[in-house]
């Protein structure tokens, strides 16, 4: 399974875990049920999709601020659609605390965008993550 199609899981279950609102105690069971239920056995996948989810979970605060502090006055993360705040956070989370090359994570967010998203999601997630790689001085390292 490729990096893509593994974020693209990854994805998917944040965006149930979003949807769903599942509280921390619910999470480990969920993510079984997931993985389980997506035939997920290859030991690298799993602990990426584990790994990310509770890496979102444990610095939620931070990422959802980072994602405030970036979006146009008078905007608020309510306003936000599901679709697009799991991506940013997703992009955000791997960008800073994984430290992935953030052209990579842009780039296959802004596809996921496109995918699951409707017409405007790819330009204002890419305008987001922009702004967020500017401000926090995120490099690549390549």
């Amino acid at each position: 399974m490729t990096r893509t199609e593994t974020r693209q899981l990854a994805f998917e279950l944040l965006y149930s875990l979003e949807i769903q609102k599942i509280d921390k105690e619910e999470y480990e069971e969920q993510i079984d049920i997931f993985l389980q239920e997506q035939n997920i056995e290859q030991p690298k996948v799993k602990e990426y999709i584990i790994q990310t989810a509770y890496g979102i979970l444990e610095h939620q605060e931070e990422i959802l601020t980072l994602i405030s502090q970036n979006l146009k006055e008078k905007w608020e993360i309510s306003r936000i659609s599901k679709v697009n705040l799991v991506l940013l956070k997703l992009a955000v989370y791997e960008m800073i605390y994984v430290k992935l090359p953030y052209k990579v994570v842009v780039n296959e967010v802004v596809e996921l965008a496109k995918k699951y998203g409707d017409d405007t999601s790819p330009s204002f997630i890419n305008g987001i993550l922009a702004n967020i790689i500017k401000q926090a001085g995120i490099t690549d390292n390549v």
